[in-house]
């Protein structure tokens, strides 16, 4: 059985945990306190990161490089298409999450609100905050243009793009930071993306002094 070194909220935990769930890959989960750095943690992951999936009898870290491999090695259900010009689409996709949309609201909402208090950093910076309240609004609007054009957010079919957006989503909809009512399409593929099996553990996911709002794991918001 593969194994998964994360944190319940980290959307790049939760990006994989998606992956290897819709490729039926089970896997143990191992909740890790990465930033107490510990010694054997660091030696599975000198950058003291998560996630790690120790699979096949190998470690690996970094949550892009490992969705590539798993994607590989387990091809089906097939996540990234097959033409240059997908594959670039959803690649480019999964970039704007993970970097543009993480370091402009994920950062600045969940990291300010959870993290702080879980690694015991201080209190939220309310200038921040405000900030990624102020951006998430932008990208809302930007997933509302993509789907007025598109089934999903990379094109006609379900792809690696929708599950990276949907980690991030997901971790700031745990702490009430997402307005769902600003964009009915984006809502829409919410509720198809959070109706899927590969969803079910990560809507039970629960955080110590951070309980679920009572919207969070009803199909139906």
């Amino acid at each position: 059985m593969a194994r998964l070194y994360h944190v319940p909220l980290s959307p790049f935990c939760r990006k994989v945990r998606l992956v290897l769930a819709e490729k039926k890959i089970d896997c143990e989960l191992v909740e890790e306190r990465y930033w107490e750095q510990n010694p054997d943690f660091l030696r599975r992951n000198p950058a003291a990161k998560v996630p790690v999936l120790r699979i096949d009898g190998k470690t690996m870290s970094e949550s892009g490089p490992i969705c590539e491999w798993l994607e590989e090695m387990y091809p089906d259900p097939q996540l990234i298409p097959d033409t240059p010009d997908e594959r670039y689409e959803v690649r480019r996709l999964v970039n704007w999450f993970d970097d543009k949309f993480h370091h402009e609201v994920t950062s600045k909402l969940l990291y300010e609100r959870v993290n702080k208090k879980v690694t015991g950093q201080g209190y939220p910076d309310s200038k921040n905050v405000k900030f990624g309240a102020q951006r998430i609004k932008f990208h809302l609007d930007y997933m509302t243009w993509l789907l007025d054009h598109r089934r999903w957010l990379a094109g006609d079919r379900m792809t690696l793009a929708d599950f990276t957006a949907a980690a991030h989503l997901s971790s700031l909809d745990y702490i009430s930071d997402v307005d769902w009512n600003r964009s009915e399409p984006v809502k829409d593929w919410y509720a198809k993306i959070k109706s899927r099996p590969a969803f079910r553990k990560i809507l039970i996911d629960q955080v110590p002094g951070f309980p679920q709002p009572p919207h969070y794991s009803d199909l139906d918001f």
